[in-house]
């Protein structure tokens, strides 16, 4: 994972991504450089090819293709950025409350380009996260909300919710005429100015904006590239929503390379996972393709993403699928890697990562020739703050998937409660520095110094910190992370630790023995914590009922998890619930939301 990954090709026949990695492997992007001076580069040199695509399946279940061109994108964000400054200062808050599409895009760039700072969101016809919608605009207060004119009234209906001095204006992007385009005036953005906020995915608290730079993103895209063996013009095929990190990050790569990405709904891809597959071979026909997706959409596409029986599909030019935002697990891609390899899928495609918003997203991946791969460690070192490797068949083997090494010019140490380095095979916090490390969260400094602004006080003889400055910040991720063979495995996070008779329990670990236990129980849709007893902490596990299992017997069921976590943790389960399919809360990501089945569960929800 070095600088001879970079390829050369060229930003748009500009430039190469070359000029901004020095020889001894630093990104460095020099001043003055912003989102949207690329956009404006890829326009000037593409001109009325292809940008962005959306495949649209609402009406037409064999899809739509709405397409913009790098001049009707550039007209485009150029006429919205116009009439923001209308109506905004520099640096006030814009929020994107649009559906999945190119529009959304278009507003993204308008906001960056007027000078403000982006607020990626979702349109309100989201179903389930109003809550979470109000508490972001709360706390971003945006002066001007971009949405579409057929969203515009429910976004409308929506921000009249709103406290009367919080309301903001609401734009529709394409409703706005490009004889504005003209009227755009050069805010004069710098590159460590604020781009957007990407607001965290988590339930267990007020969703936290952070703050990410020019200089974050386009550091972040150059390592991405880098580590991935990427070439500057790839194509890719998304669905993953905009307003997610990973989501957001995939709409970079154009922007910054010139290259082809073609977007889908979300809902697209989970009522038929073939959709985008399909998308990918199409794409790899032209040139090499990759995309990114959660865990849980490998699985689903073994499931129920195969091509009907005769279509041809090659998905040989498919040269990376980053598998990252949730816990990484080998079954689902060896079920993936089983349903797609007779199609020419590589074998080495799936990237198990390891990211956050924080970082602006990517952390650590594996290497372009390497396959995921489990090691097993041991559960009660583990549970002490030991990785100790055992063989796959041993007493109290627990597989854990590698998410390599960090990707270039990043450093990812794991750190004490004392903020000391630890040595490899110690379990401790994750730490992060780089220039792709968000500046903080919006509003919130105490927060932001407590989370950002760590310093390490002592490093090990062979350090992970090596190379960064003695006086260098360090984000506190709150992962807990171990180096085993000089690769990262992530253990969990430290405030779910469940801590039941002074011993620690990872909860995924729990998780993965409940959905092993009875088939009755809907594999991978299990959540464990632990809340207040009589005598101390308690397990309780809530798990989704598997098809078919909707009338069997709660007792046999809770009984058969209660004895396999005994047997295999050597603890207690002091309750059990089984809820219908679809019942645990998840977050906007669409990750089973731990802490929120927590409070449900203390609320009674699931009595």
């Amino acid at each position: 994972m070095g600088r001879e990954a970079l390829s050369h090709s060229n930003i748009g026949a500009a430039e190469s991504l070359e000029q901004y990695v020095q020889p001894n492997g630093a990104i460095v992007i020099p001043d003055g450089i912003t989102l949207t001076s690329f956009l404006e580069r890829n326009r000037a040199a593409m001109g009325d090819s292809p940008s962005y695509r959306f495949i649209d399946y609402a009406q037409n279940p064999d899809g739509e293709i709405i397409e913009l061109s790098w001049n009707d994108l550039w007209s485009q964000v150029n006429a919205v950025a116009a009439r923001l400054q209308q109506v905004t200062k520099p640096r006030d808050r814009v929020a994107i409350l649009a559906p999945q599409g190119v529009d959304y895009v278009a507003a993204f760039f308008a906001a960056v380009h007027a000078g403000n700072i982006a607020v990626p969101l979702f349109a309100p016809a989201l179903a389930g996260h109003t809550e979470r919608l109000a508490a972001v605009l709360s706390d971003a207060k945006p002066s001007a909300v971009l949405t579409t004119t057929a969203a515009a009234e429910a976004v409308r209906a929506f921000t009249k919710t709103l406290p009367a001095a919080e309301r903001p204006r609401v734009i529709a992007v394409d409703a706005v005429p490009g004889t504005l385009a003209d009227m755009h005036v050069d805010p004069g953005s710098q590159t460590d100015d604020i781009a957007y906020l990407q607001y965290t995915s988590g339930s267990t608290r007020t969703p936290a904006g952070v703050e990410i730079t020019h200089r974050n993103v386009c550091t972040n895209v150059i390592q991405m590239i880098l580590a991935g063996g990427l070439d500057t013009d790839i194509r890719s095929v998304s669905w993953l929503p905009l307003y997610h990190d990973m989501g957001l990050i995939m709409i970079m790569f154009p922007a910054l390379c010139g290259g082809q990405i073609s977007l889908m709904d979300p809902m697209a891809f989970v009522r038929r996972p073939y959709r985008w597959i399909r998308r990918l071979a199409d794409e790899a026909a032209h040139g090499r393709t990759f995309a990114a997706a959660p865990n849980f959409a490998f699985e689903l596409c073994a499931q129920r993403g195969l091509p009907p029986a005769g279509e041809p599909l090659d998905l040989s030019n498919v040269v990376t699928l980053l598998n990252g935002s949730e816990p990484v697990t080998l079954p689902s891609i060896e079920q993936f890697m089983e349903a797609f390899t007779p199609y020419g899928l590589p074998e080495t495609v799936v990237k198990p990562s390891y990211g956050m918003a924080e970082a602006t997203l990517s952390v650590a991946s594996i290497a372009p020739n390497e396959k995921p791969c489990a090691t097993y460690l041991d559960r009660e070192e583990l549970a002490a703050g030991r990785a100790v490797v055992v063989g796959r068949h041993a007493d109290g083997a627990v597989p854990h998937v590698s998410c390599g090494r960090a990707i270039p010019d990043q450093w990812v140490t794991i750190v004490t409660p004392d903020g000391d380095e630890a040595a490899d095979g110690t379990v401790g916090e994750i730490w992060l520095h780089g220039n792709n490390i968000g500046q903080g969260y919006f509003g919130r400094p105490d927060e932001s110094e407590r989370v950002f602004g760590n310093k390490l006080q002592t490093r090990q003889t062979v350090s992970h910190a090596d190379g960064a400055e003695d006086n260098a910040l360090w984000l506190a991720t709150g992962d807990l992370g171990v180096y085993v063979h000089g690769e990262l495995f992530v253990t969990g996070r430290i405030k779910d630790l469940v801590i039941v008779d002074g011993r620690n329990h990872y909860p995924q670990d729990i998780e993965a023995t409940v959905s092993r236990a009875s088939s009755a129980v809907r594999s991978g849709y299990v959540t464990a914590f632990a809340v207040p007893g009589d005598s101390g902490e308690q397990l309780v596990v809530v798990a989704e009922r598997a098809v078919g299992a909707g009338r069997a017997e709660l007792e046999p069921i809770a009984e058969a998890v209660r004895a396999a976590v005994a047997r295999h943790h050597q603890v207690r389960v002091a309750e059990v619930r089984l809820v219908a399919a679809g019942r645990i809360p998840r977050t906007t990501s669409g990750k089973l939301a731990r802490n929120a089945s927590r409070a449900e569960f203390l609320a009674g929800q699931f009595d």
